[in-house]
């Protein structure tokens, strides 16, 4: 047996252009113009010998990527009859639809563009040579990557914000009639990502609320080797509640143009979802390091390929007499060529070479822009606050988020619990009241979705701010955030924004009730995030004036930011002593905290302003490091308490300027030891200053439990204070060691 199967599905292609045996003449008049069926054949070709050249060129090193479109040709009917205005967010075997979708412009050359992107050039207009990915802002095709489902909840979060959008007369990207497009195998239809955004989508057309989502199950048997069990997508979908179910045979083309036109017409003219069941076959393996011989037969190999939906189309065109066979062969090689020469040209196109290079779209900061969304005007004046009256962190909050809303007519909040009961928390308290269901809505309770919803309204133009009731119920959704929002800009040049700011209520030290549900120290998958803005307040003022800057980086420079709420401190009034009202403040009617931009408090440090300790921390761990440096001023020793307000990115320079001015510091860090922000700005400082002394103290690497145990595993005041006498060379009465 042949093990280049490339070779054999191509030698099988031309061995039917010279003998295509019988062909009867059609019995059936073409659903379709003539040209049409051509032109949708073409895209089929090239996308075939794309394929091919993918794994030659990667032969010699050429090329980086071998996932072909062989057997799912048949999409090149929804390439067709989508509109070019319609969002599709594709599968990565959407070779002929994108072919054809490009024939709605003429500014591109398809082939050049897909060369490109095989070859990491950085030329390849979509990715710039960050990777493979389908993608066109002419033809609004947002990149995906390695699309496993996870991009099926923001397809849902889009068609939902086109909706609204329009329904709120918001000046929206695509048209009022676009409907959106979500492509994927068979296998990923099993996913937890899938089923949880089959099920919103369920949930919400059962609703009766418009969703134009044309989902699309590319279905050809198998994920990689592991085969679906025939039937299954069909039993799983064709009675989904609130989703109309059409198949489609990718195989024959005039089946599945006129199957595909009638999804399409339902989804545009109802205004409702559609799975469209696209049976197709799969050509040359997952990819081209795919061995399908270690787990398929030779007879089911062979049988496969006669499946070819090329065989398919070129018997169509020769059953209406639009070719003879000769022609079709001349058509095939011309594809050949056509990409040859192409590959040929483009072989010493530049790659990325530096750090630099690769980066360069990577979380853009763009100062006159921040500064432009801080200059805009409220809708609206908001109610004067009250006089005298000084707010918690919840209350200062509560009306920056009124703030926000009146600022931008684009932002929605949504999320658990957050529209008529105003959160668990209290903090979005009458935004539903005062800007209606269409702005401020409560989601189902489902994480993917809330998170790939603030995706959608942001590739629409909205600036989505979503809120995660718990830290700890980020960890079920966090890969929307790393695999999808963030990456974004990454993969698109930053072509494609989705802008949002991710209100969570985090940390721990919540009394009454918790445990590790509601009492989560785990932020490092957050560090973890390539571009994200992890903005941690710990008093009121800060929150207003660091959430302003939040929305501008989203609305101006399409930032994802996760911002931190310490829900303990939430209602925390005192700071020292009960009754001081130490940590309430006044509503900061103007100003912004820079991104970035830490604060200091040098109220402990003495006369002439002088410390001999630096103290470094945030959020919980800020609040107890300043009863601490209390503490140890009536000790006699002075302490700078310096709050980081910014853990992404980290003003690592600044903390080493003050640890070099006082030769010690401590890092109070109130989420757990092993990979941690304290070993973070340990590490960075020691770095930078690597004479100075210092310490760390935070929690243990620990679940945390029920009750009052937690305090056992949390840093605290006294073991704060403790450590800073011990860095200082003190006992615990303040006495210098012996």
């Amino acid at each position: 047996m042949n093990f280049n199967r490339a070779q054999a599905v191509d030698e099988q292609f031309q061995q039917f252009c010279q003998d295509p045996g019988e062909v009867r003449p059609a019995d059936q008049p073409l659903p379709m113009p003539k040209q049409l069926l051509l032109d949708m054949f073409e895209s089929q070709l090239l996308c075939r010998q794309l394929d091919l050249a993918a794994r030659e060129l990667k032969a010699h090193d050429q090329s980086y990527y071998t996932i072909a479109s062989a057997g799912h040709e048949g999409n090149v009917v929804l390439g067709e009859v989508l509109r070019r205005d319609d969002p599709a967010l594709l599968h990565y075997r959407s070779g002929a639809l994108m072919l054809q979708r490009y024939r709605k412009q003429d500014e591109r050359d398809p082939v050049e563009d897909v060369l490109l992107s095989l070859m990491a050039s950085k030329d390849d207009p979509i990715a710039g040579g960050r990777h493979k990915v389908w993608g066109s802002k002419e033809l609004w095709v947002p990149p995906q990557t390695s699309t496993i489902a996870s991009h099926l909840p923001k397809a849902l979060g889009t068609a939902l914000a086109l909706e609204r959008g329009h329904r709120l007369k918001l000046d929206m990207p695509v048209p009022k009639d676009a409907i959106v497009c979500c492509s994927f195998g068979d296998a990923s239809v099993n996913h937890s990502t899938a089923q949880g955004a089959l099920n919103a989508t369920a949930w919400t057309a059962y609703q009766r609320l418009p969703l134009p989502l044309l989902f699309v199950c590319e279905d050809n048997g198998l994920g990689i080797s592991v085969p679906t069990p025939p039937g299954w997508i069909e039993a799983s979908m064709r009675s989904r509640e609130g989703i109309a179910y059409v198949q489609a045979d990718g195989l024959d083309l005039v089946q599945c143009y006129s199957a595909v036109r009638h999804a399409v017409s339902l989804c545009r003219t109802k205004r409702q979802p559609v799975f469209l069941h696209l049976s197709v076959t799969r050509l040359l393996g997952h990819a081209g390091s795919d061995i399908e011989q270690e787990y398929r037969s030779q007879a089911e190999i062979a049988a496969v390929e006669q499946q070819d939906p090329l065989l398919g189309t070129a018997r169509l065109v020769l059953s209406h007499g639009l070719l003879e066979p000769k022609q079709l062969l001349e058509r095939y090689e011309a594809a050949r060529a056509r990409v040859r020469d192409t590959a040929a040209k483009l072989k010493d196109r530049p790659k990325l070479t530096t750090a630099t290079e690769v980066m360069a779209c990577q979380g853009p900061t763009d100062e006159a822009e921040i500064a432009a969304q801080l200059s805009r005007p409220l809708s609206k004046a908001l109610p004067p606050a009250p006089k005298g009256r000084q707010r918690h962190l919840a209350g200062n909050m509560n009306r920056a988020l009124h703030e926000a809303m009146t600022r931008y007519p684009e932002a929605m909040v949504f999320g658990e619990d957050v529209a008529r009961k105003g959160g668990v928390y209290h903090v979005t308290a009458k935004l539903w009241k005062n800007f209606g269901a269409g702005r401020v809505f409560n989601t189902l309770l489902d994480e993917q979705q809330i998170l790939g919803l603030a995706i959608g309204a942001g590739h629409m133009g909205l600036l989505p701010i979503p809120e995660i009731q718990y830290l700890a119920y980020l960890h079920n959704a966090e890969d929307q955030l790393r695999g999808e929002a963030c990456s974004l800009q990454f993969f698109s040049q930053d072509q494609f924004r989705n802008p949002m700011v991710v209100r969570i209520a985090s940390y721990a030290y919540q009394r009454g009730f918790g445990g590790h549900f509601h009492n989560d120290n785990s932020i490092a998958v957050l560090r973890d995030m390539p571009s994200l803005v992890i903005a941690s307040p710990s008093r009121g003022d800060d929150a207003v004036q660091m959430f302003r800057t939040c929305l501008a980086l989203a609305r101006g420079c399409g930032r994802v930011v996760a911002f931190l709420e310490p829900i303990a401190l939430y209602m925390t009034k005192d700071l020292h002593e009960e009754g001081d009202e130490g940590w309430l403040c006044d509503y900061p009617e103007e100003g912004a905290v820079p991104l970035g931009e830490g604060r200091g408090y040098d109220e402990f440090t003495g006369e002439g302003g002088e410390s001999e300790l630096t103290i470094v921390s945030y959020a919980n761990g800020l609040y107890m490091s300043l009863q601490a440096a209390k503490e140890l001023a009536a000790q006699g020793v002075r302490t700078r308490v310096l709050d980081l307000r910014w853990l992404a990115p980290l003003p690592l320079e600044w903390v080493a300027e003050h640890a070099r001015a006082s030769g010690k510091l401590l890092v109070v860090d109130e989420c757990r030891r092993s990979g941690g922000l304290g070993e973070a700005v340990m590490a960075g400082v020691a770095e930078r200053a690597p004479k100075v002394e210092s310490a760390l103290v935070a929690a243990e690497d620990c679940f945390i439990p029920l009750g009052p145990a937690m305090y056992e595993v949390l840093p605290s005041k006294e073991g704060i204070r403790d450590a800073a006498l011990a860095l200082c060379g003190k006992d615990v009465s303040g006495k210098a060691k012996a």
